[in-house]
């Protein structure tokens, strides 16, 4: 990309600044500290040159953006065509709750809906099971049948709002239920729009949340891919998400990595079905983390779209550029939020945020400065979907495509991540003997992928604690006073009304039709058959949660983690 002659002559007057004009500063008044390094601890140089991207081919490394390889965007006008989704978490309560929070965002402005759901339903059990007792509703929407589905969007046209699901294990159930409520609206199925989290990998590698062992969940995922490929063509099957991964831990080169691996994991399953990577390809998303750091996630973002149009393309054999393009959802960190000063929160979500946007994020949800403490109030989630607002009406960042490329910075540090991330798919695949997915679920089951995050996160609080990582308002700048703001507090009563509406399902519904269609699905699964439409059968006949969920659990078993030391 640069002449020779001409890195000569920037490598000597480069030494003849550091002589002449850098070393009589540092000797007269030093530097803050002696080490600089990202969230990640990737150290950091002083300033950078293009001798530090000496050996970068435009073409082949950067492009353009809307060809590969997609380091400066997946779309040639990026936000002057249009802005990126919009798309705010909510959930709590029962489904009224929620709704009556949907309704509230999308008169904001918000431009897509995005679900939480509470803990039993995360994990596919109903809200009047004794496991249930004291979680329902309190970190999402509690949904045990398609009449919560049917509150939950009530109001609500299908044809006109994308919906997310943070969702897992339970996954293949929402979808079903989404679907389902599509048949009632009259919406066809190939115009239903959305995203299904339904990423069992990253569940057994950080998040913890699960019903089956990884293999038979994996198959789960496979058949919502299988699916969706061939019915909801306008609906993501999978978000494959570092997210977690990064929130319980990760540097960002591990929460790039390992989401990369879990991604090229689903490829390969899909692949062994029969199913044609150009066309399974497309209907897979991602969702990454965007940290404190700014150029750090600005080049993990960059990194991430190059590594995955050469993996694809190589490795895979994808010819086609939907095919190819990695597309992503951006939330920001809520492991950076702090109790402590909350209001703090909004600036660091604002620079997290700004990150995201100039790293070329398809939708963004940003926290809001409350959630350190609970859900988050409307007043929060106000100012956070302001916050979105004015960096895409005001702040100038989404009027460039790409900003920050061509920076000697930017582009150092994009070649350093993509050099770290695939050392680390390498030792994957040559864990799986030559095969991702293998590779992934034997690291899941030697415990590889938790030690790595653990190992992390200890060494990251280390540093806190010895005042090496500065967080502002915990160990530096700190207040006596308390600063915690008026919070969401969500009763009992919610708990009690939506166990009084399952009950109500239970006695109003065709027992013997339920019955049936799980027995369907029993036998769906024991002859390896697509279980979706089973499914969508159970939900339409108002089958729970839980009873869906019991069925799989039945045929394969219950999982328990066990580690490894090695």
């Amino acid at each position: 990309m640069f002449d020779e002659e001409d890195l000569h002559e920037i490598r000597a007057s480069h030494e003849e600044w550091q002589a002449e004009t850098l070393d009589p500063a540092l000797d007269a008044h030093g530097e803050r500290r002696d080490r600089f390094a990202t969230v990640s601890n990737h150290e950091v140089d002083r300033l950078y040159t293009p001798a530090d991207i000496s050996n970068l081919d435009y073409e082949d490394d950067l492009g353009y953006p809307g060809e590969p390889p997609y380091t400066r965007g997946p779309y040639p006008t990026m936000y002057r065509g249009r802005t990126w989704t919009m798309r705010q978490f909510a959930g709590f309560g029962t489904a009224e709750e929620t709704n009556e929070r949907f309704h509230y965002l999308i008169e904001e402005g918000q431009t897509g809906l995005s679900t939480a759901f509470d803990m039993p339903s995360l994990m596919g059990i109903d809200s009047d099971d004794p496991m249930s007792q004291g979680e329902v509703g309190k970190e999402g929407v509690a949904v045990d049948t398609l009449r919560d589905m049917e509150i939950l969007f009530d109001g609500i046209d299908l044809d006109t709002v994308s919906t997310s699901f943070t969702i897992n294990p339970s996954a293949i159930v929402i979808y079903a239920m989404y679907l389902a409520l599509a048949d009632q609206q009259g919406v066809p199925r190939e115009q239903v729009r959305g995203t299904l989290q339904n990423d069992m990998l990253k569940e057994f590698i950080a998040q913890k949340e699960w019903v089956i062992p990884p293999k038979p969940s994996v198959d789960i995922v496979t058949d919502v891919v299988e699916y969706a490929t061939e019915n909801t063509p306008k609906f993501y099957p999978v978000s494959v998400s570092g997210y977690h991964i990064r929130e319980a831990g990760s540097t960002a080169a591990q929460e790039l990595a390992f989401t990369l691996a879990d991604g090229f994991a689903y490829v390969e399953a899909a692949l062994e079905r029969g199913l044609d990577v150009d066309s399974v390809a497309p209907q897979l998303s991602f969702f990454f983390n965007s940290h404190n750091s700014v150029f750090e996630e600005v080049a993990k973002f960059r990194a991430a779209r190059r590594i995955y149009e050469r993996v694809m393309t190589e490795r895979y054999g994808a010819e086609s550029g939907a095919a190819r393009r990695l597309k992503f959802h951006t939330q920001t960190a809520g492991q950076s939020l702090t109790a402590q000063q909350p209001l703090n929160n909004i600036i660091r979500v604002t620079l997290q945020a700004a990150a995201a946007v100039m790293g070329g994020t398809q939708s963004l949800h940003t926290n809001s400065y409350d959630e350190a403490l609970a859900l988050p109030s409307e007043e929060a989630v106000r100012v956070a979907l302001r916050t979105q607002q004015i960096i895409a009406d005001e702040s100038g960042l989404a009027d460039i495509v790409d900003p920050l490329g061509g920076s000697y910075a930017i582009e150092t540090l994009t070649d350093e991540m993509e050099s770290e991330v695939m050392s680390y798919i390498d030792e994957v695949e040559e864990m799986g003997d030559g095969s991702i997915h293998d590779g992934v679920l034997r690291g899941i089951d030697e415990g590889y992928f938790h030690r790595e995050i653990q190992d992390s996160a200890y060494e990251y609080q280390e540093r806190v604690d010895a005042e090496e990582e500065t967080v502002v308002g915990v160990n530096k700048h700190t207040m006596e006073e308390d600063t915690r703001p008026e919070l969401l507090h969500v009763g009992e009563k919610s708990a009690t009304r939506q166990i009084e509406r399952l009950e109500q399902v239970k006695e109003q519904r065709d027992d013997e039709a339920v019955a049936e269609t799980l027995t369907a699905l029993e036998e769906a699964i024991l002859a390896g058959e697509n279980t979706v439409p089973y499914v969508i059968d159970a939900v339409k006949a108002y089958a729970t949660m839980g009873e869906i969920m019991q069925v799989y659990e039945a045929e394969h078993g219950s999982y328990t983690e066990t580690i490894s030391v090695t």
